[in-house]
């Protein structure tokens, strides 16, 4: 089965997780590197649980990193012809996913 992470993008085209993460990358590369392993991990449903990742509830979960900079990244699936993994900024709106 493929598994792909789509990042959240506002109506302005913006993608603020990714924008995020390139700024993580040139400010922090080893958080950055973390981070974006944890995303990769998410295919497993094994790291759906705490350390690395704490559901919410109602299909929401949020993506936990402690590092330099405490990040955390709110996730959900979306069944389809592929598994698919939406990220968004834990500072947008609950509307705004």
């Amino acid at each position: 089965m493929e598994f792909t992470v789509e990042f959240y993008e506002t109506d302005t085209g913006k993608r603020p997780v990714q924008e995020f993460l390139l700024k993580l990358k040139a400010t922090d590369p080893d958080d950055f590197a973390a981070v974006v392993a944890g995303l990769e991990k998410l295919r497993y449903r094994q790291y759906h649980r705490e350390p690395l990742s704490k559901a919410l509830g109602d299909g929401l979960f949020e993506l936990r990193h402690v590092g330099k900079l405490n990040t955390r990244v709110l996730w959900f699936f979306m069944k389809g012809s592929q598994d698919r993994c939406r990220a968004r900024h834990p500072q947008q709106r609950p509307g705004d996913c």
